[in-house]
């Protein structure tokens, strides 16, 4: 017990036991709720509880009434399962920043390519998610929709797309650190 005690404490695990896991959790995601893993409708299913809420005429439509029906779904329960999972495991590995002085650019790294401002960091990661999110819409699916639960179904899109998904990825890592990295 301590050994996984030990274990769950540090920063970085092995790729193939957190690979373990996300087949387990996605499995366990199958058999207790009949849905695959899937966070990016989280957003709509969010936004049209919110515009039905705040303007409901503008929110009745084919979209929002069919397609993405607003309220608490499985996609919801994953991104905040998300969100409150990373914080736990944070703050077991002792790397948790919340609230803390400079904690959003203390990347030395990124410092030393982008400069110390938090702003910069902020804004970026926030274009990044709208891009990331727009993308997710146009290809049926995000990361963990259509690259993890796809694969589990050995599905050929779900290859093409972390080819495509590593590939863009080291393309924009090349440009934007160039060789400074």
């Amino acid at each position: 017990m301590k050994l996984i005690w030990n274990y769950l404490h540090k920063e970085i695990w092995s790729p193939y036991v957190a690979g373990i896991l996300l087949g387990i959790v996605g499995i366990l995601a199958v058999w207790l709720s009949n849905s695959l893993l899937g966070a990016s409708g989280a957003f709509e299913n969010l936004a049209g509880l919110i515009g039905k809420a705040i303007a409901p005429k503008l929110f009745d439509n084919l979209y929002f009434n069919f397609i993405m029906p607003p309220g608490i779904t499985n996609n919801v329960v994953l991104l905040i399962g998300a969100f409150f999972g990373g914080m736990l495991g944070a703050a077991t590995s002792g790397t948790l920043k919340w609230g803390k002085k400079d904690a959003a650019n203390s990347d030395q790294q990124w410092k030393r390519i982008f400069g110390p401002q938090t702003w910069k960091r902020w804004l970026l990661g926030f274009i990044g998610a709208i891009i990331l999110e727009y993308a997710a819409g146009i290809a049926g699916g995000c990361t963990s929709g259509l690259a993890i639960s796809g694969g589990m179904l050995l599905a050929p899109a779900a290859f093409l797309f972390i080819a495509g998904m590593f590939t863009a990825g080291i393309i924009t890592t090349l440009v934007i650190y160039r060789n400074r990295f």
